[in-house]
């Protein structure tokens, strides 16, 4: 199984040698902001961290880098991808005692202050556009999707409980995490998106992005039809065999097809996490399709990553790691954003909100948990120590994002303006508060 190999370094070269000195000037004085420990191999400290505080477990994050030099050298040639490329060559590690998640975390929680203000100009110079073969086009999309999604069934299936969900999944916070099963918190998960759309028997659904089928599946059991589209091959070929297992193919048409392809009406759309891999140029697209299909009356419900605005703005045109390296083509949007390409090339209007991000800091949680314990499973299928320290550390870097509050998740219900709307409803707060 080929994985994408961190870029070699060649320490020799004397202007790579200048550009590591200033990323370690830079790095060090991060940590006088962030309360993280760095040591070196010996076990000496690079540099002991002046900001306080701990994880609530008490214990302080420390980091430890196994080959500084080709540390400061990735972090030179691009800071945004050069941390996770490290962690994938065996750079650097979370110091024994430390989870990899509580190293992550205060960076994410300080990631607008952990810069000293002189270097931020920088970001001009050391921002790189997103590649023009990652956008999604028909024929781009399909081979984004493929790049993540047709990695293998079995590779998903190792990490995944059994609803195979790949999305946040929703607890009761009303009742301790620790009784809860991951399997139960995503089917409440699938069945408030489905009453948010105010699916039940006859109800025709159109949904936009598969999955392995859970969904699909859970409304037909209400007596709905569904179509769902899907652009990998694997998850439509298993979301087919998931149906007829559980008796529902008749009412469930699983489709290899792009929304932009997409034809008919429908009582009620929905599309659970999504929208982060259609790409920004494409959203006024996305959101027209679900108008142009949503019947009179009808109700769609989209489930999103999010993040604040301000720092969507920063962030649009900047390539990472995760575009790299796990979602081409991937953009997480603001509800501002959202909001503001539905008023603009729409009728759809926002009439619900319901964020539970905590929650997705918890799935993530549970998936590396299972992730690392299978990896021989794993293994077997074919993938390398890179592949594994690559999905180590994107399990960690997502969970430290909700964690920190950085990211959010929420599912939005959108109804039309007019006579169609429903009398009564109106935006969340939390509408409000993001695009003020």
């Amino acid at each position: 199984m080929t994985t994408i190999q961190p870029r070699p370094i060649v320490p020799t070269l004397a202007p790579v040698r200048l550009q590591a000195k200033l990323a370690r000037t830079i790095f060090e004085q991060v940590l006088d902001r962030v309360p993280v420990d760095v040591v070196l191999p010996d076990g000496s400290p690079l540099r002991r961290s002046a900001a306080s505080g701990s994880e609530p477990s008490g214990i302080r994050p420390t980091v430890e880098l196994r080959r500084p030099s080709a540390f400061f050298e990735r972090l030179a040639h691009h800071p945004k991808i050069g941390i996770g490329e490290a962690y994938m060559a065996g750079d650097w590690r979370a110091a024994p005692g430390t989870d990899l998640a509580d190293v992550l975390r205060p960076f994410a929680a300080r990631l607008t202050t952990a810069i000293p203000r002189r270097w931020v100009a920088l970001r001009q110079v050391v921002d790189r556009a997103i590649p023009h073969d990652q956008r999604n086009t028909l024929t781009g999309s399909r081979r984004n999707i493929e790049a993540h999604y047709d990695l293998s069934n079995d590779l998903f299936a190792a990490f995944l409980d059994e609803t195979l969900t790949y999305s946040s999944a929703l607890f009761d916070r009303t009742a301790p995490l620790e009784g809860q099963s991951l399997e139960d918190a995503q089917l409440r998960k699938v069945h408030a998106i489905l009453d948010e759309a105010r699916v039940g028997d006859g109800t025709t659904v159109l949904e936009i992005g598969t999955g392995w089928g859970t969904l699909a599946i859970e409304a037909a059991r209400r007596g709905a039809h569904v179509t769902t589209l899907t652009l990998s091959r694997e998850q439509a070929a298993l979301a087919r065999d998931r149906a007829a297992a559980a008796g529902v193919a008749d009412r469930v048409d699983v489709r290899l097809e792009d929304y932009r392809e997409a034809r008919g009406s429908y009582d009620a759309i929905v599309s659970v996490e999504m929208i982060e891999a259609v790409g920004e140029e494409y959203w006024p697209t996305y959101f027209r399709a679900i108008d142009s299909l949503l019947a009179p009356g009808g109700v769609a419900a989209v489930q999103a990553i999010l993040m604040a605005h301000d720092r969507y703005l920063v962030t649009r045109r900047s390539y990472g790691w995760i575009q790299k390296h796990i979602f081409p083509g991937g953009l997480i949007p603001s509800l501002r954003a959202i909001t503001d390409v539905t008023q603009r090339g729409t009728e759809l209007r926002v009439t619900g909100v319901h964020r539970f991000g905590l929650d997705y800091a918890e799935t993530l949680r549970r998936w590396r948990a299972t992730f690392m314990a299978q990896w021989p499973q794993v293994e077997r299928l074919g993938f390398d120590e890179t592949f594994r320290r690559k999905w180590e550390f994107y399990l960690a870097y997502c969970e430290a994002g909700f964690d920190s509050g950085y990211l959010d998740v929420a599912q939005i219900r959108f109804e039309r303006q007019g006579p169609d709307t429903v009398r009564g409803a109106s935006p969340s707060a939390g509408v409000a508060q993001d695009a003020a």
